[in-house]
C-alpha cells in the first residue's frame, strides 16, 4: 500500500515534465504577435477575449492581438503534443494616454473654467470627480467625457439641495374679435288704390297688407301692418307710398376667455384646460367568421382653452418658461357626416415658446389671427338687373371676421401661508344663515338692542338647580 502514493507522485512529476514551460508575451494595446508551430494546430482558447484575441491565420500559425489593459492566458493544442501555455500581458501606450489626458483636461477647463472637475481613466472608462455649482455643469462635464470614452462614471458632488421654489403663472387669454358687419336691405309698399302692392328683398320682415275688400269696384279697406320698421322709414301720405330701409354697420370688441392662475414646483409641468370634450367616431375593421365587418368606436377629443408650462430657475435667479397655450373651438361649417352622424371640425390656434423672465415681469403672445369674409347677395329678378336703379332692389350682407388671440403671461415666486396666517376666502353676497342678533332685531323692532356680540343660543337653554329644601 505504501507504493501507491509514491507511484502517483512519480506520475504527476512525469506529466509536469512533459508539459512545456509557459511563455510570457508582453504587448501594448493595439499591437499583435504571430506565433508559429511545427505541427498543425487543433484547438485555441483565450481566457479573457476583452484583453487579447487569438485568430488562427493558418494550419500552424496563430495571430495574437492586444485589445485591453490586463493579463490573460492563451492555450494552444498541437497534434500529438501537450498544450502550450502563453501568459499574455497587455499594457497601455503611455504616449497615447498622455495625449488622451491632455485633450480631455483641456476641454474640461475650456468649457468649465470655474469648476474643479477631475477625471481618471482611459478610452474605455472615465471616472469624473470633484464638485460643481449646479446640476447643469455636472451634465455638461459628463457630456464632454462621453465624447472620449465608452463608459462614463459621474461621481461629481453637487451642492446641498434646498426645497424647490414654487412659481405661480398668471395667464390671461383675450380674444379680439374685429368683426365688421354691413347690411343693406329694402322694402317698398304702396296702399294707393291705383298702385297697390309691395316689393321686398326678403332679407328682413316686410310690411304685410291686410285682406283686400272691394265695394263698387273700388278698394273699401286696405291696411298695412309693420313688424319691423328697420332703421329708416319713409311714407308719403298724399301718394300712399312708403319704404323701409336697413343700412347698418357694427363692430365687435375684445372679450376675456380665461384667467387661470397655476402654481407648480420648479422643473415640474403644470397644465390647465377650460372647455370640454366632443365624441369623435373612428371606423375600424374587424374579422368576424372569416369576413371583415366595420366597427365604430368613439374617442373623446378635447377642445377649449388649454395651457401647459414648465418653469425652471436659472443661475441668475430668473425664471425660464416653456409655455404651450392653445385655444380651440368646434367648427360646424367644415363638419363631415359619417353614417348619419355629424362630426364637427376643430379650429385651433396654438403656440409653443421659451422665454426668460424675472419675478413679476410679463410677456404677450399675439398675432394668432383667424380672418374670414362671408358675403351674401340677393336681388329681385328683373328689377335688380336695371342699371343704377337696380341697386334699390338688391340686398347685400358682408361679414368680415378678424379674430385675434392674445395671451399675456406673468410668472411670480410664491410661498405658502404660515400656520399663523389665515387665508382670505371670498365673501358671500348674502349670508347663508341669519345670526341670533338679526333674529332678535326682527322680533324686537323699535326696542334697544343689546350691544353684546357673544354667541347666544336660540330657543330654550340652560339648566335648573335642584331646591335644597325639598
Amino acid at each position: 500500500m505504501k507504493l501507491l502514493p509514491a507511484f502517483l507522485s512519480l506520475l504527476l512529476a512525469t506529466v509536469a515534465l512533459s508539459q512545456p514551460a509557459p511563455r510570457n508575451i508582453v504587448l501594448t494595446v493595439g499591437e499583435g504577435e504571430l506565433i508559429s508551430f511545427p505541427e498543425d494546430i487543433s484547438k485555441v482558447v483565450v481566457a479573457e477575449p476583452k484583453i487579447a484575441d487569438a485568430i488562427v491565420v493558418g494550419p500552424r500559425e496563430v495571430m495574437v492581438t492586444a485589445k485591453g489593459n490586463g493579463k490573460t492566458t492563451l492555450m494552444i493544442w498541437e497534434e500529438g503534443k501537450a498544450p502550450a501555455r502563453f501568459e499574455i500581458q497587455v499594457r497601455l501606450d503611455l504616449t497615447l494616454t498622455s495625449d488622451f489626458n491632455q485633450t480631455v483636461q483641456t476641454e474640461l477647463k475650456r468649457d468649465l473654467p470655474e469648476e474643479g472637475v477631475q477625471f481618471t481613466g482611459n478610452a474605455e472608462t472615465i471616472v469624473l470627480t470633484g464638485a460643481v455649482k449646479n446640476a447643469g455643469n455636472s451634465k455638461r462635464a459628463e457630456a464632454i467625457a462621453r465624447t472620449h470614452a465608452k463608459t462614463v462614471i459621474n461621481l461629481i458632488e453637487l451642492p446641498k439641495q434646498t426645497d424647490p421654489r414654487q412659481i405661480m403663472l398668471q395667464v390671461k387669454f383675450a380674444s379680439i374679435d374685429r368683426a365688421a358687419l354691413s347690411e343693406i336691405g329694402f322694402n317698398y309698399f304702396s296702399r294707393n288704390p291705383k298702385t297697390l302692392g309691395a316689393l321686398t328683398t326678403q332679407q328682413f320682415q316686410q310690411p304685410r297688407i291686410s285682406a283686400l275688400q272691394f265695394q263698387n269696384q273700388e278698394f273699401a279697406n286696405t291696411t298695412i301692418n309693420f313688424a319691423d320698421l328697420l332703421n329708416m322709414f319713409a311714407f308719403r301720405p298724399d301718394l300712399n307710398i312708403g319704404a323701409t330701409i336697413r343700412a347698418l354697420a357694427s363692430q365687435n370688441l375684445m372679450q376675456i376667455l380665461a384667467e387661470p392662475n397655476l402654481i407648480t414646483v420648479e422643473g415640474k409641468e403644470a397644465s390647465f384646460v377650460a372647455g370640454g370634450e366632443f365624441p369623435f367616431p373612428i371606423l375600424n375593421a374587424t374579422s368576424t367568421g372569416g369576413a371583415i365587418s366595420p366597427v365604430i368606436t368613439v374617442q373623446f377629443r378635447p377642445f377649449g382653452v388649454q395651457l401647459g408650462f414648465t418653469p425652471t430657475i436659472t443661475d441668475t435667479g430668473a425664471i425660464h418658461l416653456k409655455v404651450r397655450p392653445e385655444v380651440s373651438s368646434l367648427d360646424y361649417s367644415n363638419a363631415i357626416a359619417l353614417q348619419g352622424v355629424q362630426i364637427p371640425a376643430l379650429v385651433t390656434r396654438r403656440a409653443e415658446t421659451e422665454v426668460v423672465l424675472k419675478d413679476g415681469e410679463s410677456f404677450a403672445i399675439a398675432g394668432l389671427i383667424d380672418n374670414r369674409v362671408l358675403q351674401t347677395v340677393a336681388r329681385i329678378r328683373g328689377l335688380g338687373d336695371i342699371p343704377v336703379l337696380g341697386q334699390l332692389f338688391r340686398s347685400r350682407s358682408t361679414k368680415k371676421t378678424t379674430d385675434e388671440l392674445v395671451v399675456v403671461i406673468t410668472p411670480k415666486f410664491v410661498r405658502p401661508l404660515s400656520a399663523d396666517e389665515k387665508a382670505e376666502l371670498p365673501l358671500m353676497l348674502e349670508s347663508f344663515q341669519q345670526t341670533v342678533k338679526d333674529i332678535k332685531a326682527k322680533k324686537d323692532k323699535g326696542k334697544k338692542q343689546a350691544s353684546s356680540d357673544k354667541p347666544q343660543m336660540v330657543g330654550s337653554s340652560g339648566y335648573q338647580t335642584p331646591d335644597k329644601k325639598k
